[in-house]
């Protein structure tokens, strides 16, 4: 097995995993001390750690030169998708009675998932590792 789609896998998961901090203590302030419903919530800690998870995986897991308003758009094109069924299906969890926290973990893994299916088989397809590095004026070093 090739080094490669591990070690994308490990960085994915690494700011996914940063992106999920951004996500969750979003969430927490605007659930917890704003006292705002699940939805509302939810949908600004999405889009906060959207924003993060894309920039960083874009430049470090894929290293993709890809047209960013392209990219972004085939993100938008994931999400316009997956927010409105998991906002849903959390609403619908939620006036079940089920705890927004457990909501937002159990999404928060689905999403995690299909969203790194999604970048690597779409977004990224044929896009990966194609971010040149520039060297420093003084030669010393690449740039990241």
């Amino acid at each position: 097995m090739k080094k490669e789609p591990i070690f994308q896998m490990i960085k994915f998961t690494l700011f996914s995993i940063s992106a999920g901090v951004i996500q969750v203590g979003s969430f927490t302030v605007l659930h917890e001390l704003f006292f705002w419903r699940y939805w509302p919530a939810y949908l600004t800690s999405l889009v906060l750690s959207i924003v993060w998870n894309f920039t960083f995986n874009r430049r470090f897991t894929f290293q993709s030169a890809a047209n960013v308003p392209v990219a972004m758009a085939k993100l938008f094109g994931f999400y316009a998708v997956f927010t409105p069924v998991s906002t849903w299906l959390g609403h619908l969890a939620e006036t079940a009675g089920a705890n927004g926290y457990l909501i937002l973990a159990v999404t928060m893994l689905s999403n995690f998932f299909l969203e790194f299916l999604f970048s690597m088989c779409v977004i990224y397809k044929n896009q990966e590792n194609t971010r040149v590095k520039k060297k420093s004026r003084k030669g010393d070093s690449p740039e990241a």
